[in-house]
């Protein structure tokens, strides 16, 4: 997809969330779920976290080895993907075909990759959707939320034996936009999204959809995590009215809670959120940050904040030219490192940093061969295997693709 046609989908979302600035219980599972409810009982570890335990911690991340690249989809321009493991370690995708305007979903399996069409009826070719978000049950279906942008609606799909089902979840105005899709330990689904110019969260449990306004003044570009027991965490775009900040803000049995976590005047922090929780429920996240935009090439940085007792602490990743843009997506490794994958306009390449004890590293996981001008890489979303390995889907400047790193 060319730079004039990402600038384009840019300022119709922001046209989108701008254009109208103007409830609780654990929720549903991938299906129906669990009739018996699972309420957050105890004290959110979101909020703050467990003041001796920070969110970079000791172990070093998986940093040497080789990358592997497969194409996954050729047909048509696969944007906004997400990507998942199963509990077997297999990769599975939802995404967006541009050309035709169609949710998609693949896996893989020993025989090879595997495709299939969703919902054909929810986008608009050229254009497709704005995000999807994928999650999978305990058992592996799939289950996706997504923007239907012919309806500008909210919706969700999930799979069983007997197939795909689609809901509209919300419908009240223009709402759906920069969705993140989380299943509670219960297997209820959970939403953050923007719409109507606010941040939204959606929850389902045995009595159906439950809709909230989080932040009435703007929310965009969001990216949701539950806590253990149930509590919603996120971080967004927050709308000030001339610029965007980073925002955070978190549930607990008295509300939500809104924090900005980074701004300056007249420039913007915020886009393109990822967000994890530690452990010990410290949250991080991974954005990219246009305060250095004032000239040509502009710079925009990679950034990375963690939240520990002594409050927010925020570094640059990479501060090549619009390095982060468009999408980040971080991972925790198991004792706290960070690592994160995006897109690195300058070199027109799908980018992979990681953190250890000597700080931050980054790689080029895969580029075409003439640079600048390239696409290969937007739209990443990373996981990481239970050894620490980085899985990555992301738009090939056309086709949908998978990078994986192993030891050979």
């Amino acid at each position: 997809m060319d730079r004039a046609r990402r600038l384009i989908i840019t300022l119709i979302v922001a046209t989108i969330v701008l254009a109208s600035v103007a409830a609780y219980v654990t929720p549903l599972s991938a299906g129906a779920g669990n009739t018996t409810k699972t309420a957050a009982v105890t004290s959110p570890t979101a909020r703050a976290g467990n003041a001796s335990t920070a969110a970079v911690k000791t172990t070093p991340i998986v940093g040497a080895g080789v990358w592997h690249i497969q194409t996954v989809d050729s047909a048509g321009d696969a944007i906004y993907t997400s990507l998942q493991l199963t509990t077997a370690g297999w990769p599975a995708i939802s995404y967006w075909n541009m050309n035709n305007g169609t949710l998609k979903y693949a896996y893989k399996d020993a025989t090879g990759w595997h495709t299939e069409t969703v919902d054909s009826s929810s986008g608009v070719p050229s254009y497709g959707t704005f995000g999807t978000s994928l999650a999978l049950t305990s058992t592996n279906w799939p289950a996706i939320s997504y923007y239907d942008v012919l309806n500008q609606d909210l919706k969700y799909a999930y799979k069983d034996a007997s197939g795909w089902h689609i809901q509209t979840v919300d419908s009240s105005g223009d709402v759906g936009l920069d969705t993140s899709l989380r299943l509670t330990p219960t297997g209820w689904p959970a939403i953050s999204y923007a719409g109507n110019g606010a941040l939204k969260y959606a929850y389902k449990d045995a009595g159906g959809w439950h809709i909230q306004t989080v932040d009435s003044t703007g929310g965009a570009m969001t990216s949701l995590q539950l806590t253990p027991t149930g509590w919603p965490a996120i971080s967004y775009g927050g709308w000030t009215g001339t610029n965007w900040d980073l925002k955070y803000t978190y549930k607990d049995a008295s509300g939500w809670h809104n924090q900005v976590v980074e701004s300056y005047s007249n420039s913007n922090v915020g886009y393109y959120t990822s967000l994890q929780l530690t452990t010990a429920g410290w949250p991080a996240i991974s954005y990219h940050n246009e305060t250095n935009s004032s000239t040509w090439p502009w710079a925009y940085d990679l950034k990375y904040t963690y939240k520990d007792a002594g409050g927010w602490h925020n570094q640059v990743v990479d501060s090549t030219h619009e390095a982060g843009s468009p999408t980040t997506s971080l991972q925790l490794t198991t004792a706290g490192w960070p690592a994160i994958s995006y897109f690195d306009v300058t070199i027109g390449a799908l980018k992979y940093a990681y953190k250890d004890a000597s700080g931050w590293h980054n790689q080029v996981a895969d580029s075409l061969s003439y640079g600048y001008g390239s696409n290969c890489g937007e739209y990443s979303s990373l996981q990481l295997t239970s050894a620490g390995w980085p899985a990555i889907s992301y738009y090939g400047s056309g086709p949908l693709k998978y990078a994986y790193k192993s030891a050979s």
